[in-house]
């Protein structure tokens, strides 16, 4: 199979022919991801007080675990979180569709083991800075792309 072969059958926007779908997603991704890990660090200080503040002690993984929920149900929901939605960009898979509920919970999944384990995500952001579509790991095991909403 050629390249081109390959790229055609992915689904997605080819980046040599539609760049303007990829333009610029590479900082709106870090923007994005910077605003949602904020919206998660206020939401789970929002829930400390309904743990009795022992939430304190464990605080990084109440963070994992309300930021799996809200980033399951905001890309579930819309195709973006709220980060996603405030940089124009969203994520879309291979029919160039928004993510579906099983979907947005795979690549939520991917996501959070990604962050977690410090290898997979250097490995995500070396694909990211080298891929066409700006793909991070778990984009290209699921063949989803983060694309600019008003250039799809």
């Amino acid at each position: 199979m050629s390249a081109a072969d390959y790229t055609a059958s992915l689904g997605l926007p080819d980046p040599a022919h539609q760049p303007e779908v990829y333009s610029g997603v590479l900082s709106k991704r870090l923007i994005a991801w910077i605003v949602d890990a904020t919206i998660v660090a206020i939401l789970a200080g929002l829930a400390l007080p309904f743990t009795a503040f022992v939430g304190v002690l464990f605080f990084p993984a109440m963070m994992l675990v309300i930021g799996f929920f809200y980033r399951w149900w905001t890309i579930a929901g819309t195709g973006a979180t709220w980060g996603m939605r405030l940089m124009a960009v969203e994520l879309r898979n291979a029919n160039r569709q928004k993510l579906d509920s099983g979907e947005a919970f795979l690549h939520t999944l991917g996501f959070t083991v990604s962050i977690t384990v410090a290898p997979l995500q250097l490995v995500s952001i070396v694909l990211m800075l080298l891929s066409d579509r700006r793909q991070g790991l778990t984009d290209m095991v699921m063949n989803t792309a983060m694309v600019n909403r008003l250039a799809r």
